[in-house]
């Protein structure tokens, strides 16, 4: 059972239109049947989940389900980075074939962001189209991933590349599933709760650096406050511009160099957010080449970084590896690599950046 919630339940409003949904942040919400009100309705429910999180909430789920659809099934997927492949994503395409689901079948992601990837590129693609939920475990998902609409699964030469934009009916963010997250997975959600005080808010950051210790302990005001600022920046974006033709492109700040981190030492080796949270500072040494941030600011938030518990020295690929890696990002144009870099805090833009000085970054970021 959750704890005695005691602060209502938060929410964030990702505004598109006709396909506009809320976040509902809070503790204790898997049980709570404002959760679940006003869903698309449905005869039945599929929960993807894996084999870590389907123990500790899948029967909690399946019983707030039950209440509202007659059949509610479920698909238990392996867990881990190197599982977002297509042999994975045909399990879920098999759970709802074998069960005879129709187009208004919702979908319930239930765990991280890999999770609810696969799980919303199946919504997007089966019967070109069901519902889906997204109730996020991690506070990596919670932060991020379950937030905006896109799903994809992995390839072996780049990660990401194959998906869709797709919305989610709703997102259900329960903070007490944090409480299980190991500390590993919580300092790699932390890292993209950071990003988002460099590239769009310095108050933000300004909170992060007091409070770090308190997020790494968990402690539910600050968790809080940390899910529900980086929903409303995401949500700002998002709703200015859904298919990243822009502005969204902010939101992997990081990622380019972190991406060539995960495919180059292979998927799961280094989790998601630890890649990013080195990806950042690389990011950062870059900005600073390019005339953007000074160094005390490189020190500052690399220093952060390293505060919550993530890597600051990326893996030594070898930096024509790298560079490899990083002309199959979603960014890139015409084999020219962008880079998201930081111009002053609190402002961000997606630039190129000559090789030579590339490599001068991972030359110094790298071992």
């Amino acid at each position: 059972m959750s704890a005695p919630r005691s602060e209502p339940p938060q929410q964030v409003r990702i505004a598109l239109g006709d396909r506009s949904y809320h976040i509902r942040i809070g503790a204790g919400l898997l049980d709570e049947a404002a959760s679940w009100d006003a869903l698309p309705p449905a005869a039945a429910a599929l929960v993807v989940t894996n084999t870590t999180v389907a123990p500790l909430y899948l029967e909690r789920l399946r019983a707030a389900l039950t209440t509202r659809y007659r059949a509610v099934f479920d698909v238990v997927l392996p867990d881990g980075e190197e599982y977002k492949d297509w042999a994975t994503l045909n399990r879920i395409f098999d759970a709802l074939l074998s069960h005879g689901c129709d187009r208004k079948t919702v979908l319930f992601a239930l765990g991280g962001g890999v999770v609810g990837d696969m799980a919303g590129f199946a919504a997007a693609s089966y019967m070109r189209g069901v519902p889906f939920v997204q109730v996020p475990t991690t506070l990596l998902a919670q932060v991020d991933s379950s937030v905006g609409g896109k799903t994809a699964i992995n390839h072996p030469l780049g990660k990401n590349m194959i998906g869709a934009f797709y919305q989610p009916a709703r997102v259900v963010c329960d903070l007490d599933t944090l409480r299980t997250l190991p500390a590993r997975e919580l300092s790699a959600g932390l890292a993209e709760v950071i990003k988002y005080g460099p590239i769009a808010d310095p108050a933000f950051l300004d909170w992060i650096e007091a409070n770090i210790d308190a997020l790494l302990a968990r402690e539910p005001q600050a968790l809080a406050h940390a899910v529900k600022r980086s929903c409303e920046i995401k949500a700002e974006v998002v709703g200015q511009d859904e298919r990243e033709s822009g502005l969204r492109a902010i939101l992997n700040f990081g990622h380019t160099f972190g991406h060539a981190i995960e495919a180059g030492l292979g998927y799961g080796e280094w989790l998601h957010g630890e890649a990013v949270g080195c990806g950042m500072v690389m990011a950062l040494r870059l900005s600073q080449r390019l005339g953007g941030v000074d160094a005390a600011f490189v020190q500052r938030v690399t220093a952060l970084i390293a505060r919550a518990g993530l890597p600051t020295v990326g893996p030594a690929l070898g930096a024509e590896r790298y560079l490899e890696l990083m002309r199959v990002d979603k960014k890139a144009e015409a084999g020219e690599i962008r880079f998201v870099v930081i111009e002053r805090p609190g402002q961000a833009a997606v630039r190129a950046a000559p090789d030579d000085q590339v490599r001068e970054v991972l030359a110094e970021s790298t071992r």
